[in-house]
Order: C-alpha cells, then sequence, then structure tokens
C-alpha cells in the first residue's frame, strides 16, 4: 500500500528524491521476496507518518534498481539508510524494532 509520505524511488530519481532533500531521508532498500523487508515495510511506512515533514521516507528495490544498491554496499537486505545533506548518516542492516530506527533518525534530526 503506498502513501505519499512513502516514495518508491528508482535509480534515476535517487538524487533528486534523497540526495537533494532538504530534511534528513530515509531509505529502505529492500525486495518483494524478502521476508524480513516485509516485516520491516510497515514499520517504515508507520515511521513515515510520525515524521511527515520533518523527514523523508523512500524505499529503493534492490533486484529493480542494482546501481543504487551496489553504490551503497547493500549486501544484505533489509538495509535502512538514513543520509542526510546528500550523505550517509546512519546504516540499520537487518530487521529491527521501530525504535532502533527512530533513534537514527532522531540523530540525523538533532546533527
Amino acid at each position: 500500500m503506498e502513501t505519499k509520505t512513502l516514495l518508491n524511488v528508482k535509480s534515476s530519481e535517487f538524487e533528486k528524491e534523497v540526495l537533494r532533500a532538504s530534511t534528513p531521508a530515509v531509505v529502505d532498500f529492500y525486495a518483494d521476496w524478502c521476508g524480513p523487508c516485509r516485516m520491516v515495510s510497515p514499520i517504515i511506512e508507520q515511521l513515515s507518518k510520525e515524521y511527515e515533514g520533518r523527514a523523508k521516507f523512500a524505499k529503493v528495490n534492490t533486484d529493480e534498481n542494482p546501481d543504487i544498491a551496489m553504490k551503497y554496499g547493500i549486501m544484505s537486505i533489509p538495509t535502512i539508510i538514513v543520509f542526510k545533506n546528500g550523505q550517509v548518516a546512519s546504516t540499520v542492516i537487518g530487521a529491527g524494532p521501530a525504535s532502533m530506527y527512530k533513534q537514527k533518525i532522531d540523530a540525523a534530526l538533532k546533527a
């Protein structure tokens, strides 16, 4: 289920939507076949609503956008990367609780 708070980003849009975002950008690197990715998806969706206006949220399908996955060294999915001012601020590899992602997002917002 797609909401306007959570974008599906392709390689061609990545720089504009993520690297040039005016707020921290939280990117969920995932694949449709990945079980842990499906566990993380509703958490990311919920956080996208909670942080609306303060952080941007995007999903990147690593099967459809292997160039972006390779650029950021994504070896395991899900990998959640928080970008700030076009740079990687923090990375979480694997599924975790919402509190873990919130900690990373809050750190990027304070930085």
